[in-house]
């Protein structure tokens, strides 16, 4: 005698060997020997043997219709040999065979739609409205598959089916693994043996390599789009003093927010004052307000080659920024100091309006207020020269303060490699193709200008975050425990010492128009300026503020998305630029492992040859292909350019300088996006003239 019976929902047969009331001893085909609880046990038969009998019931599963079982099944709970009678005996008498009965069973068991389960071997029918959502859940199942293995088939073929186009950004970078996009991508990619991204690219749904990495950055950090809702700048209810300077910024002439101005009073008398202006649009936006959520929501400005998304509308901007030719509501910090030392005698901090004189522009400048220019100005007055007087006194207080910050930090700071500015052929000035002509020139950083811009601006950022601190105010600060490798910034609410720097405190104060943070910082420093002693029961965060920990964590991942971005879309640019200008061949130096930088180009690559070169290194590299999606293009080196003396003290040159603000942890060629340590260098008041195009 053999028995059918379940186990673990599959279904099993053997001979009997014993039987009990309870259970029964079994023997496989296999040989195995199993116990059975006899409630497991369903259907007895003679003959056929096991194998047999299971292959003759999934036969005549077949010819099961499961239309027809419901309709005539009963109502009410029942058993399959029951089923099994009714659907093949023409004698309701008479049961159906042990096969007949089996395959009733089988067909029962997989049919969850029809017929739920209702005990072993019992079942009770769906109810029709259930059964009717089944069959159509089946039937749409059915018709997916069918789309998928048809989209996975033209897209082996290397075509992009529409659907798929349109939800290339998700599917590669944040896809719903239940989707039919991403499964027939998948299903295409293994059926072809190729990545998802060469796949996709060879169908060609990836039209622009430029489009693919703007996009893809639109993707991940404006799902909603990047055009502001309409706003009306509120204004300056304040009434604010005018205050007796002449004030002028120093920016790049495609600069809209003009954050900064500086002025300078006193020259001549003995005892100097330093004005150190920042527009003020914290006197009107306030915490909590739709322009202060449209600024939080963005956290900064967004720069690259060409473009830019700003953090705040251009009808706001331009509503507080220091324009020439008006009077601008100001944080204005006056330093005062010894005209000869350069000592610092005093500080205060006042609201008010600034007449701004003039914007001054980098690029028409730099080529006048130069090294020569101020080491000539040393000898006779330069009074030919509109501004002339006032930056050979700031040049000289920029020095100053950068010597004294060096002592504090312990070395000096040394800018071995240039800032890069990229110039689009882009006549109207709007979001960039990427088939445009591109130029790639320099800007030696620590330039007189950069340098005088960036010591007023750490001295205004470390003074204010001194002073909120005194006041027992919070702030947002940046710090830098030491020096030491792998030491890296950190921000917190804190007022701690910023090594990389050399100040006791730093906090991101000048720039409201550009970085939420400056703005938060503004908000606080206004409390303070307003009401002294008492503003930490009035600042819009207090100690502690869970609020303020939730910008700084917000800031800190758009901070770096937005700057990871931008180095990836200047190495796109900086690509462009070789294939353009054919240059197959370029000079570079050697810094880590098998990784060279290029000396004339802001390009680091991996070269094959370069590992184990001595660290500053000079190499002759031949460019290999290269691929404007993964953003990388590979190197031999094909001459050594130096000597292994002149390696090593170009390597101690460079360890004097640059570990501490810059790091080593630049990539060099890496899939889709490429990172760089972007941390504020000591030029930490403005982004360079690249990033502000």
């Amino acid at each position: 005698m053999f028995v059918l019976f379940e186990e673990t929902g599959k279904f099993l047969a053997g001979r009997i060997l014993s039987e009990a009331d309870t259970s029964l001893q079994v023997e496989l085909d296999s040989g195995k020997r199993v116990k059975v609880k006899a409630a497991n046990a369903l259907l007895k038969f003679e003959k056929p043997a096991p194998a047999e009998f299971i292959a003759a019931g999934q036969r005549l599963v077949e010819e099961i219709d499961l239309d027809l079982a419901w309709e005539f099944a009963s109502d009410e709970e029942f058993g399959f040999a029951e089923l099994a009678r009714d659907y093949f005996s023409a004698d309701a008498s008479k049961p159906a065979s042990a096969e007949q009965q089996a395959a009733a069973l089988f067909r029962l068991y997989d049919a969850p739609h029809y017929f739920r389960r209702a005990g072993k071997g019992r079942f009770k029918k769906a109810p029709p409205e259930i059964l009717q959502q089944a069959l159509a859940a089946i039937e749409k199942k059915k018709q997916i598959t069918a789309q998928i293995a048809s989209w996975a088939e033209e897209l082996g073929q290397g075509q992009c089916p529409a659907p798929i186009r349109e939800q290339l950004y998700k599917i590669l970078f944040k896809p719903d693994k239940n989707s039919a996009e991403y499964k027939a991508v998948v299903d295409a990619s293994r059926a072809t043996h190729t990545a998802p991204l060469d796949l996709l690219q060879k169908a060609g749904a990836i039209a622009s390599p430029y489009q693919f990495h703007w996009k893809r950055f639109l993707f991940e950090n404006f799902p909603k789009g990047t055009r502001f809702a309409e706003l009306q700048a509120p204004p300056v209810k304040d009434e604010l003093p005018l205050a007796d300077v002449r004030a002028f910024s120093i920016d790049d002439s495609s600069t809209t927010e003009i954050d900064d101005a500086l002025s300078v009073q006193g020259m001549g008398s003995g005892t100097v004052t330093l004005g150190v202006h920042i527009a003020a649009p914290g006197l009107a936006v306030l915490p909590g307000s739709p322009i202060d959520a449209v600024g939080r929501a963005r956290m900064s400005t967004v720069y690259m080659p060409g473009y830019k998304l700003t953090m705040l509308p251009d009808e706001i901007v331009q509503a507080y920024t220091l324009q020439e030719g008006r009077n601008c509501p100001a944080l204005s910090l006056y330093i005062t100091m010894d005209e000869t030392t350069l000592d610092i005698t005093s500080s205060v901090t006042r609201l008010e309006q600034v007449p701004i004189v003039s914007n001054l522009r980098h690029d028409a400048l730099d080529n006048v207020f130069n090294e020569a220019f101020f080491e000539a100005a040393q000898l006779t007055s330069p009074v030919d020269v509109p501004w002339g007087v006032e930056m050979t006194f700031l040049h000289r207080l920029a020095r100053h303060l950068k010597g004294q910050r060096e002592i504090a930090r312990g070395k000096p700071e040394n800018f071995n490699r240039p800032d890069y500015n990229f110039k689009l052929d882009n006549p109207t000035g709007g979001e960039p193709q990427g088939d445009e002509a591109v130029s790639i020139g320099t800007r030696q950083r620590g330039a007189p200008l950069d340098l005088i811009v960036a010591e007023a601006m750490i001295l205004a950022n470390s003074t204010w975050g001194q002073w909120l601190a005194e006041h027992g105010v919070p702030g947002i600060y940046r710090s830098q425990a030491s020096m030491a490798p792998g030491v890296k910034v950190r921000m917190g609410t804190k007022a701690l010492p910023h090594a990389g720097l050399g100040v006791k405190s730093y906090a991101w104060s000048t720039s409201p128009l550009r970085r939420y943070t400056d703005l938060v910082n503004q908000w606080q420093i206004i409390a303070v300026t307003k009401h002294g002693r008492s503003a930490a029961l009035v600042a819009p965060f207090k100690p502690k503020d869970a609020d303020l920990f939730s910008v700084i964590s917000c800031f800190d991942a758009a901070y770096s998305a937005y700057n990871g971005f931008q180095s990836g879309i200047e190495r796109y640019w900086t690509l462009k630029y070789l294939q353009q200008n054919g240059i197959t061949e370029l000079t570079a130096t050697s810094f880590k492992d098998n990784l060279v930088r290029a000396d004339d180009l802001p390009l680091v690559l991996a070269a094959l040859g370069a590992q184990g070169l001595p660290r500053g290194a000079r190499v002759r590299i031949r460019l290999g292909a290269i691929d404007e999606i993964t953003l990388d293009v590979a190197g031999t080196v094909i001459e050594r350019l130096d000597t292994v003396a002149e390696a090593s003290a170009e390597a101690q040159h460079s360890d004097a300088g640059e570990d501490a603000e810059d790091g080593e942890d630049e990539i060099a060629a890496g899939p889709i996006s490429i990172a760089v340590d972007m941390d504020e260098a000591p030029a930490d008041a403005e982004p360079a003239p690249a990033a502000a195009a």
